[in-house]
């Protein structure tokens, strides 16, 4: 094991591993250059939706780290794959400017993809979107229904966010 991996496997076991294991799922060390290889296994809700956390606290603690790709046991990063993800990412941009981005630009937000992975696509909000109290809503029934419903290919959505760096978000979370 690379020292790189080691530092990043350190990482999960203290900060991320409990949170994982009680939703049900599984995480590993895969691979770790620049680029770390988590892989995961159990119910893709267990880790997916933790994966911009995920992604934050490995790139906190180990500045070796440029980013983190998620990926089920199985998985190899062929060509082939590679173009069924990058058009799924595309249609995906297709989706949100025409039909997403118009309504809630009246926000001051926007939804832009960064990225897909088999069926799963991730999406950050920014503007006033980004750290507003009603975006999780706004994702889970707003964004992915829609998208499911043009997007036959998508298993998922994935909200890779910093909400919590969001400087005017439209509805602002209540300070207690």
């Amino acid at each position: 094991m690379s020292d790189l991996a080691a530092q990043v496997t350190a990482v999960l076991a203290r900060s991320v591993l409990p949170s994982v294991i009680a939703r049900g799922g599984t995480i590993r060390v895969v691979a770790a250059d620049g680029i770390v290889t988590l892989e995961v296994t159990g119910s893709p809700g267990a880790v997916f939706p933790l994966a911009s956390r995920i992604e934050a606290v490995i790139r906190a603690a180990v500045p070796g780290i440029t980013a983190v790709r998620l990926v089920t046991p199985g998985t190899s990063p062929s060509g082939s794959q590679a173009g069924v993800a990058a058009g799924l990412a595309e249609a995906a941009r297709q989706v949100l400017d025409a039909e997403v981005n118009p309504a809630i630009a009246a926000h001051r937000g926007r939804v832009t993809v960064t990225g897909a992975d088999q069926g799963w696509i991730r999406i950050r909000l920014d503007g006033g979107c980004q750290g507003c109290s009603l975006a999780e809503v706004t994702i889970r029934q707003g964004i992915e229904p829609l998208l499911r419903a043009r997007l036959p290919g998508m298993t998922g959505l994935i909200d890779t966010t910093d909400h919590e760096a969001g400087t005017e978000p439209f509805f602002s979370p209540e300070k207690r």
